[in-house]
């Protein structure tokens, strides 16, 4: 299970849904992720503003269900990072001296794990976090957006370095039902189609491919997500190498 890295870790502090407790006004605690079906991330939380927590006070995630926090990475000294047994919190609880600058000014990493079914463009909801001075009172609460990422969609056609018609045929695969464009060095649209159930799909460029060398990337998209295939470099030769192609099938 890979983690996700930069393009799809978001972190923010800002305005969200949830309402600020015991700190002040219009002040919160946030974070954001997206993340892939059967993939893991990384949420960053922030965005503490109140008066100073002295040691034993603690920062703690609560995940969406279903979603697993899998790991506490933050590595700095006067912080003890801890999982619940069940995969469904993360805390850090302060054990250093400098308590004005214990949650202010630094964002806390947390790991989570997204179910394998779940459905890219889906909003997890029930993401909370909580924040407790060293007494256990709340002293803030906020929330995280947790939202389900696209896997990348592959572009296992054409091959890279083979002389190409100038309408050759693009294929891969992308997440099935996802919509899925190509274009190319310069971002004009070269073919976009539909992903098959199985996760297959094929175009066939309109407009001719211009002769010489050129680049094609896949976009794919599905309800408000998308993602990126790598970028493959290739060689058109025009309209002679497609009877050579054929020949030598």
């Amino acid at each position: 299970m890979g983690i996700a890295v930069a393009g799809a870790i978001a972190a923010l502090c800002g305005p969200s849904p949830a309402a600020a407790y015991a700190g002040e006004p219009g002040r919160e605690l946030w974070g954001a992720v997206t993340i892939g079906p059967g993939r893991e991330g990384v949420v960053e939380v922030t965005g503490y503003a109140g008066p100073p927590l002295a040691a034993g006070s603690a920062l703690t995630l609560r995940a969406p269900d279903g979603v697993a926090v899998t790991g506490v990475p933050l590595d700095a000294q006067g912080y003890r990072g801890a999982l619940a047994r069940d995969g469904g919190s993360g805390t850090y609880t302060f054990t250093g001296s400098a308590a004005a600058q214990a949650w202010r000014g630094r964002a806390f990493p947390f790991v989570l794990a997204v179910p394998a079914d779940a459905v890219p463009g889906t909003r997890l909801r029930g993401c909370a976090l909580r924040l407790t001075d060293a007494s256990g009172a709340v002293r803030e609460r906020g929330a995280c957006a947790v939202t389900v990422g696209l896997p990348e969609p592959t572009l296992t056609r054409p091959q890279s370095g083979v002389p190409l018609p100038d309408r050759p045929e693009v294929s891969g695969t992308a997440y099935p039902g996802a919509q899925v464009t190509v274009r190319d060095a310069i971002e004009n649209e070269v073919c976009a189609t539909t992903a098959a159930p199985d996760g297959t799909w094929s175009c066939v460029p309109g407009p001719a491919l211009a002769a010489g060398a050129g680049r094609l990337q896949a976009t794919a998209s599905l309800n408000g997500v998308s993602a990126m295939s790598e970028q493959i470099q290739i060689v058109v030769a025009g309209g002679a190498a497609k009877a050579l192609s054929k020949s030598g099938r």
